[in-house]
């Protein structure tokens, strides 16, 4: 027999989902690296190839996931595409890690 039950999913629960899912993503020494040089500010693809000495084809795998992610997005110029961090990135990164709660403060 199959149980049915159905379990309701805890709002803190999906949370640490998208957490661990968004830290994954940065968790491959490529997309890292990646991320790492757009701390700099906005950079031709050109140079990320320098930075991260891989297959074109895998530059673009990673940038991909990376945009899918929204942590960067990219500006045709010409032939080439510049990329810079998205706004919020290093926030959402940072939520991402886990903190202690702060102290409780009884009422004075």
């Amino acid at each position: 027999m199959v149980d049915s039950t159905v379990v309701e999913v805890s709002p803190v629960w999906r949370d640490v989902r998208r957490d661990a899912d968004l830290l994954a993503i940065v968790a491959d020494p490529n997309r890292l690296a990646l991320l790492q040089a757009l701390t700099a500010g906005t950079t031709c693809v050109c140079e990320l190839q320098r930075v991260v000495p891989i297959a074109a084809n895998l530059l673009s795998y990673h940038l991909k996931v990376l945009r899918e992610a929204d942590l960067v997005s990219g500006t045709r110029r010409g032939r080439w595409i510049d990329y810079t961090l998205t706004e919020d990135a290093l926030v959402r990164l940072h939520a991402a890690l886990p903190s202690p709660e702060p102290p409780h403060r009884s009422p004075s």
